[in-house]
């Protein structure tokens, strides 16, 4: 009975401090739409007190602290960051600004709104919906797993290959680690494979999507850093190769160690290399699509937005061709496009009036001058800012780092020199916002895998057996955090890993 008054006691207080908060909320609008209405709001006078321009006395580095530790505060109370940045925003601006600084709402958004290569995401989102929908993508896994199958640890290979061969398809993280999930994970479990080895290898294959083209964040960083899509997409192919050969030969070579941990099928359920070859004509068709979308927007034919128009009519086409085609299909996949696509959308106007704001009041400037005055060198800011996207992809998704940061950093590497590590190759003045571009998107990989709060650490743990522990995914995702963090560092000291082929390709 006690027990029951005290839980009685608790909600009653928790509601109380809502109300009390709910009414605070409603005194402070008031006492504004007053000021507003009947006063001057930016003058002497006013009606008991006065929010508008409360904080234009407020320098810089106080404006940095409380901004962004509102943010933090926000997050933290699990609010949406689509609705909390564009809301401190506005926040904000009437805080320290006065009635003209509002413009600069639509003057962020507008731009934005106006730009083509956004129409590119839907229409990739859309691509990447009809092809899971309409069943091809486990297709493509039962070749691979046929393929590879009788090697040891030759499912978990299988796996990262798959989810290679998905991400030059999708370019979705979240859709790249579930469907293989549901896909691959059974299988490997059912062959007594080691779960950190089986888990690791879903998380870290699916995060290949962000890296290798078409990825739709490298869509986003080349808008919002006035950066080329198809030099970014070029120089993202190389190291997103190479981290996928990385995480194959780790589980070959841990699982030719010690069999047990990645068993290979036994010789009744493999299958004759005649029959593997039959196999490959099921890969023909989704592999044409991914050749054609992305040649034609290498070759300079066509624009991003045209290859992912094309790549939407095509995944129907292959889910015609693949008698995988219905309505039903169809409509899941355009409602999961309008869902996946509004929260983009939302996010970047939120993020472009918080950060364009901070700019305008010399946010910018104000970081510059504060790395610069560390007095570390270009690399050693480098590793600060690498270290710091790491950081914020613990609490952040993908989109909202994006919108934060880069408006932010890239102005700040344009303007060092990198002469290049340990008598390595330099980076070329006009190849340092790619490279740096590439090295972001390494980066968010590993943001995806990084406890407490990784994005796939939880794709993963939706679509996993009761009986295996988050502390288990939360382990199986250290090896290949080490193996990304090992594949950035390569990236960083040697650059023509990332500038090489956009240079070959477009001079």
């Amino acid at each position: 009975m006690n027990d029951v008054a005290v839980k009685g006691k608790g909600f009653d207080i928790s509601f109380i401090a809502i109300c009390l908060l709910f009414l605070a909320a409603i005194l402070v609008v008031s006492v504004e739409l007053i000021n507003i209405l009947f006063y001057d709001p930016y003058g002497d006078e006013y009606f008991l007190f006065r929010m508008a321009g409360s904080l234009a006395e407020f320098d810089i580095a106080e404006l940095t602290w409380i901004m962004f530790g509102s943010l933090l505060v926000l997050l933290m109370l699990g609010l949406p960051l689509a609705f909390v940045t564009g809301g401190l925003g506005v926040v904000f601006i009437y805080l320290v600004g006065d009635a003209l600084m509002l413009n600069i709402i639509p003057s962020r958004i507008f731009p934005m709104m106006t730009n083509s290569d956004l129409a590119a995401i839907p229409l990739f989102i859309f691509m990447a919906a009809m092809l899971e929908r309409a069943g091809l993508i486990e297709e493509m896994f039962d070749v691979v797993y046929q393929w590879m199958g009788g090697l040891n640890g030759g499912l978990a290979a299988a796996t990262i290959l798959a989810s290679t061969i998905l991400a030059a398809m999708v370019g979705v993280i979240g859709a790249a680690v579930v469907t293989m999930g549901i896909i691959a994970l059974p299988a490997m479990l059912k062959r007594n494979y080691d779960h950190q080895i089986a888990l690791g290898s879903i998380m870290a294959g699916g995060t290949l999507g962000i890296l290798i083209p078409p990825s739709i964040l490298a869509i986003l960083y080349a808008v919002v850093a006035q950066q080329s899509v198809g030099e970014l997409y070029m120089g993202s192919i190389i190291p997103g190769l190479f981290l996928s050969g990385m995480y194959i030969a780790y589980v070959l070579i841990r699982s030719k160690l010690n069999p047990k941990l990645g068993p290979a099928l036994p010789i009744e359920e493999r299958i004759s290399f005649a029959q593997k070859l039959w196999l490959l004509r099921r890969l023909v068709a989704p592999l044409t699509l991914v050749v054609v979308v992305l040649g034609l927007l290498f070759a300079g034919i066509t624009t991003p937005v045209e290859s992912a128009g094309i790549g939407s009519f095509g995944a129907i086409l292959v889910a015609i061709l693949h008698r995988r085609f219905n309505l039903v299909a169809l409509r899941d996949a355009s409602v999961v496009t309008v869902k996946a696509s509004t929260m983009v959308l939302w996010i970047i106007f939120g993020a472009s009036i918080f950060v364009g704001f901070y700019i305008l009041e010399g946010g910018q400037d104000f970081i510059t001058e504060t790395l610069l005055g560390t007095g570390l060198s270009s690399y050693g800011i480098l590793f600060f800012m690498m270290v710091l996207l790491v950081v914020l992809g613990m609490f952040l998704d993908w989109v909202g780092i994006l919108l934060l940061a880069v408006p932010i950093f890239v102005p700040i590497i344009r303007s060092l020199e990198f002469p290049g590590l340990f008598g390595l190759p330099p980076v070329p003045s006009d190849d340092v916002a790619l490279w740096f571009g590439v090295l972001y998107l390494v980066n968010m990989q590993m943001s995806f895998l990084s406890p407490p709060f990784g994005y796939a650490l939880f794709y993963i743990r939706g679509v996993c057996p009761p009986e295996i522990k988050m502390s288990t995914i939360f382990k199986s995702s250290l090896v290949f955090l080490f193996l990304q963090t090992v594949g950035l560092l390569v990236c960083i000291l040697f650059p023509p890993l990332v500038t090489w082929l956009p240079n070959l390709i477009y001079g």
